[in-house]
């Protein structure tokens, strides 16, 4: 009866790790968060400034260009958030952004007590500034399904 107590413990405490390690919640931001905006304006200043507190805290895990792919990316999960997809980027607020940088969320630090407000929107600025531009896709994708379409259509009209 004991190895089956024991037994039964052991398995009740791996599948609890397990859902632990492959359970990714999203971030929970209040409604009153969600809705906050940005009282800053996009100027170069304000980027500039954005810039250098990039390099000096965050380039590391999200990377030069905001794609998640810094140096220590590799050693977190979740990974580090891909600021230039646009369409991730566009489902969230700046509030959300803000929120996400002031409180942080493990692996990712709290900047609440390290960063000023007024440089933490200037984050929110930068950080919308990698998805407004974002790399364009491989030229053999985005090539190819122009190419294919352009080029089949007129052949059938001439035959």
């Amino acid at each position: 009866m004991r190895k089956i107590l024991l037994a039964c413990t052991l398995i009740l405490i791996f599948i609890s790790i397990g859902l632990g390690a492959f359970h990714k919640t999203q971030w929970f931001v209040p409604p009153e968060e969600k809705a906050r905006k940005n009282p800053l304006t996009t100027s170069e200043a304000n980027i500039t400034a954005a810039k250098k507190i990039y390099e000096d805290r965050c380039v590391n895990c999200h990377g030069d260009t905001g794609k998640g792919d810094g140096s220590e990316a590799m050693m977190y999960d979740p990974a580090p958030a891909d600021l230039t997809d646009a369409a991730q980027m566009s489902k969230v607020t700046d509030g959300e952004i803000y929120y996400q940088i002031t409180q942080g969320r493990k692996p990712m630090p709290s900047f609440k007590n390290r960063l000023t407000e007024n440089e933490r929107w200037q984050l929110v600025l930068l950080v919308r500034s990698f998805a407004a531009n974002p790399a364009p896709p491989p030229p053999a994708k985005s090539s190819e399904a122009p190419t294919e379409k352009k080029p089949a259509s007129p052949p059938s009209s001439h035959r």
